[in-house]
């Protein structure tokens, strides 16, 4: 049985759907803070799921969940995520980031369960010193967030030298895109990522792209946005190389693509069939001209590349919203 924390949230749902869709038995582990019991309802009609809502800065509700389930392997999603917040207040993200999952460690070391993939991010790297960004990089993050990210890393090697614990650590780019049959997606509030932003842009709310004068093509910021599907397929097959004896070990997740700000937007409006109001404002602070990774350790060791394109991810992200709309609004489907 394999434990989802933070699986009622963007990616760990994702990751839920394509576990349960292969008949995988899986436990969701979820504050509903910032996830959605409505998520959990979409789940259950997939497969053999269990829910639990607990907090994993409350060491018994996460014991709890071993106590009464044979967990084997856990794939550990839960945490705080946004920069701006991070830098604003620090203690919220230590606390929760690196508290909480010393937590989940601490219980797995108790009950004998020695598998995790870990939902890390490209934000451990901080200012790219080379681009595309190998798994050699440097990291020096920039702020709290990635700094809570890396925390865990290196609490990880040593759990693994002293308890045998194995960690795939998963370092994501740009997430982007939504379930293909649009039965779950992006839903954050507020929402802060490009495309959904620029999707939900209408007549009364004007999307504000930050910074046209980097130093790239068409001088907005270039990203690497990795869809989400393709992203849960890389935690299936870095929980299948821990199961085959896989040493501790961490991977970039990207499509070694970069696309520009500009190029999203002009690919949203296309896709939306319509103009979307923009206002050009000022560059915001410690945003790098150009993140893009190079997943060549990924393909060669956990057999990964990504299948879905930018359009896919903006087309699957389009389709979620109007779902979206309709879930808020309380009509079941």
């Amino acid at each position: 049985m394999i434990l989802i924390t933070g699986g009622a949230g963007y990616i760990g749902s994702h990751l839920a759907m394509a576990l349960l869709e292969s008949g995988k038995e899986i436990v969701i582990f979820d504050s509903l803070e910032l996830g959605h019991i409505e998520i959990i309802n979409i789940l259950k009609k997939s497969g053999n799921l269990k829910f639990i809502q607990g907090n994993l800065k409350n060491l018994d509700d996460i014991r709890g969940a071993f106590l009464v389930n044979k967990i084997d392997s856990v794939v550990h999603f839960a945490a705080y995520s946004q920069v701006a917040e991070s830098v604003k207040n620090p203690q919220k993200y230590y606390y929760n980031n690196v508290y909480g999952t010393l937590n989940l460690l601490n219980a797995m070391v108790e009950f004998g369960v020695n598998k995790i993939v870990f939902s890390s991010t490209a934000a451990t790297y901080g200012e790219p010193e080379y681009v595309p960004i190998d798994e050699k990089h440097p990291q020096k993050p920039i702020n709290a967030y990635g700094s809570s990210k890396l925390t865990v890393e290196k609490i990880m090697d040593d759990y693994d030298r002293a308890y045998g614990l194995k960690s795939v650590r998963l370092r994501y780019f740009n997430v982007a895109g939504a379930d293909s049959k649009a039965r779950i997606g992006e839903w954050h509030e507020p929402e802060t990522h490009l495309i959904p932003n620029i999707l939900k842009a209408d007549e009364t709310k004007t999307f504000k792209m930050f910074g046209d004068d980097y130093d790239t093509p068409d001088g907005t910021c270039v990203r690497d946005y990795i869809n989400v599907e393709d992203l849960a397929d890389a935690h299936i097959k870095a929980l299948e190389y821990l199961t085959n004896g896989g040493k501790t070990d961490y991977f970039n997740l990207g499509t070694g693509n970069g696309n520009s700000v500009k190029e999203v937007f002009d690919a949203c409006e296309k896709v939306l069939g319509r103009k979307v109001p923009l206002e050009i404002c000022p560059r915001r602070d410690g945003d790098p001209a150009k993140l893009v990774a190079d997943n060549t350790k990924a393909l060669e060791i956990l057999n990964w590349k990504p299948q879905r394109n930018l359009m896919d991810s903006i087309v699957s992200a389009n389709d979620w919203e109007k779902r979206l709309t309709k879930l808020k609004a309380g009509i079941v489907l």
